[in-house]
């Protein structure tokens, strides 16, 4: 797809559709009013008759004779005082839909001069289009990789979006959005594909073609025989019930200065996950390939960096492994010592993730960060307790924490912090080594982070615990893409 950005007025750019905003009530944008006075007045005619509304979401077509377009869509964005980015998204993806599969092959969008209620940070043009950005590539998503008949090419070649400027600023802000959404898709690609094509080595892979691809990409990858010299026991104990030998994955973006510290992203990259001799219940296991979502999110981020190449150091760790039951796979009772010298009892084989990722906790430090963050579909708890719309946040500090709220509210990508109360640590207390890897069922995701939290302490660090958003169930089956841009927003947020 062919995007770019213009400044002209929208009666000197010919395309074969024209999308414009429709308020429920209140001031119309300026480019709804010059399609108005261009079209005659026809808008409000089909306004006051009742044939378009403004209600959110809602979109109408409308043919076009003689004009620089062949047909209008307008979308409607609501009410002034609830036209958030979460609705005005929601109307951004109403419109895609209608378009992406539609007879037009060039699209003028003339939406970025919508207002937005928030602050200016969310509010703004540049806020605006990034949001319009993303929202276009992430709509246009698809995945078919495996259907033995593809679907049709789209009509759809070139997307046009107007803004009140052609400057850097204006320009930027498109481009990032765009790559947000390519992020995401590559994150989705990565979720979506099935097991037995997606495994630890296969990352790896995928993490080098990465680093080949862009030169500001530097990736190295640690085998089986590398994590056991240095002792990084607890993902080799996940990874021992499996054909697929687990993989240490290690992705480098160097686009600050040599002195400042990297921000460092942790991904538990459980390619797919039956419980190992803890076996889950075959409902739903199918599911289990999207225990990955961490790695996926961190490398749809990584690529978002290498295409826009903003002025920070950031440093990419993916504990990758497959949890599966064998004859020699680690079983309830056996007792691992960590990279970090402490030692776990595994009471439960499905609790893997948290083992996978407390020697990549470990591990980092060597890069003497600014902050951590892990990703992690790490617990069902954590979906009882906040369902889909928001990721859980813990950190060991309030200032880190607050700059991931304000990412995840900035992005609409959201999170909601829980405890990491020192209360909840003596449940993972083990009558035979330093720690039990669970707590039992009261507050499940709170001990889950207890325990990586204490592979954390010698730095700043946050878990994300994305269990309830990294992906669809049901109909809509399939990776979201979250949290590319929360993890995007916070980086770019921190560029030089």
């Amino acid at each position: 797809m062919n995007f770019s950005l213009s400044s002209k007025a929208i009666t000197a750019t010919k395309a074969d559709c024209l999308v414009i905003g429709l308020p429920e009530k209140g001031e119309w944008p300026e480019t709804t009013k010059a399609t108005d006075e261009a079209l005659g007045g026809l808008i409000k005619q089909l306004e006051k008759a009742g044939d378009l509304n403004g209600k959110n979401a809602l979109v109408n077509t409308i043919p076009l004779v003689d004009q620089p377009w062949q047909r209008l869509v307008v979308v409607g964005v609501g009410k002034d005082a609830d036209r958030t980015p979460a609705n005005f998204r929601k109307a951004l993806a109403a419109m895609m839909n209608t378009l992406k599969d539609g007879p037009s092959k060039s699209v003028l969008v003339s939406l970025a001069d919508t207002h937005l209620q928030g602050e200016d940070a969310i509010s703004s043009e540049e806020a605006r289009l990034n949001l319009i950005g993303r929202t276009l590539e992430e709509q246009l998503y698809t995945f078919t990789d495996f259907k033995s008949e593809k679907p049709t090419a789209r009509k759809l070649k070139k997307v046009v979006v107007q803004a009140s400027g052609s400057g850097k600023a204006l320009k930027d802000a498109l481009n990032l959005g765009l790559a947000t959404g390519r992020g995401m898709n590559f994150t989705r690609d990565l979720g979506n594909t099935p097991p037995n094509v997606c495994h630890p080595i296969w990352l790896a892979e995928h993490a080098q073609a990465i680093a080949k691809e862009y030169d500001c990409i530097k990736t190295e990858v640690l085998d089986e025989k590398q994590m056991e010299k240095l002792g990084m026991n607890t993902i080799l104990a996940v990874g021992k019930g499996s054909k697929q030998p687990p993989r240490l994955i290690v992705m480098e973006y160097r686009g600050g200065k040599t002195k400042d510290k990297p921000y460092v992203l942790v991904g538990k990259g459980i390619t797919f996950d039956t419980g190992g001799i803890s076996l889950k219940p075959g409902e739903g296991m199918d599911e289990m390939k999207y225990d990955m979502g961490g790695s996926a999110s961190v490398f749809g981020t990584m690529k978002v960096l290498a295409e826009t190449k903003p002025k920070i150091n950031v440093v990419a760790v993916i504990a990758a492994a497959e949890n599966m039951p064998d004859g020699g796979a680690t079983r309830p009772g056996d007792i691992i010592k960590t990279l970090s010298g402490q030692t776990v009892e595994i009471l439960n084989t499905d609790a893997e993730g948290r083992l996978v990722l407390c020697d990549a906790l470990t591990y980092v430090k060597k890069f003497d960060p600014e902050t951590v963050i892990d990703l992690a579909t790490l617990t069902g708890a954590c979906i009882i307790a906040l369902g889909h719309h928001a990721s859980a946040l813990f950190s060991n500090d309030d200032a880190l924490a607050n700059d991931i709220r304000q990412a995840g509210e900035r992005s609409g990508d959201r999170v909601w912090p829980l405890p990491l109360w020192d209360d909840y640590q003596s449940q993972l207390d083990s009558n035979f080594a330093d720690m039990q890897n669970i707590g039992g069922r009261p507050a499940g995701s709170v001990t889950a982070a207890c325990f990586l939290s204490r592979f954390a302490k010698d730095y700043r660090w946050a878990h994300l615990d994305i269990a309830g958003t990294a992906w669809n169930s049901g109909k809509a089956k399939g990776s979201t893409g979250r949290p590319v841009p929360l993890l995007v927003d916070y980086l770019m947020s921190h560029a030089g």
